[in-house]
């Protein structure tokens, strides 16, 4: 049984959660996510706390990848809570002589390096935000495309191993290599 899915999740004021079918709508002060709810999960809602639990009844082969998913379930779930009650950020570093950052309106230009800058315009509902020259911003309720908008940006000049020049996130340690030797 896993040890995250017997987790009970809290509920921070402000935040209501409504089962509709296969799925969990979570409306919070930041917005409205929802989260998957796989068949043979029971979800008991309480005043302000939500709990996981395998259905009764089912096979032991169903029964062996229920176990692998309801705690699968209650992180997604979690993660649906915290995004639409206090969001979720990361933040990249640009490393490098000449590489910067600005704003135009939603879009972000880059200038990495290359002969020409590098322009990213992030989808509905994630916000990137330049905070000087060489630190970029990313904020969201939904977790995952927080994560995937700066993994995104990241891969346009990943960090080199040798002089550290490229795009990293804030507090990343990259493995120095040394140099060829005379």
């Amino acid at each position: 049984m896993s040890r995250i899915g017997r987790l009970p999740v809290k509920l921070p004021k402000g935040v209501e959660v409504r089962q509709e079918g296969a799925q969990l709508r979570v409306k919070g002060p930041k917005g409205e996510l929802v989260s998957p709810l796989f068949a043979g999960i029971e979800v008991q809602i309480d005043n302000d706390e939500v709990r996981f639990a395998i259905a009764e009844g089912v096979g032991k082969r169903e029964q062996k990848r229920l176990r692998a998913l309801y705690g699968t379930a209650r992180a997604l779930f979690a993660n649906a809570v915290k995004g639409v009650s206090e969001g979720f950020t990361k933040v990249l570093e640009l490393h490098g002589v000449g590489y910067r950052a600005q704003q135009q309106g939603k879009k972000v230009v880059l200038q990495l390096g290359f002969s020409h800058p590098v322009e990213y315009e992030p989808p509905a509902g994630v916000e990137v935000k330049v905070d000087g020259a060489t630190k970029i911003v990313v904020s969201g309720i939904d977790k995952q495309k927080v994560g995937q908008v700066a993994a995104e940006i990241r891969a346009f000049r990943p960090p080199e191993p040798y002089k550290g020049k490229g795009v990293r996130y804030a507090g990343e340690q990259i493995m120095m290599k040394e140099g060829k030797k005379a």
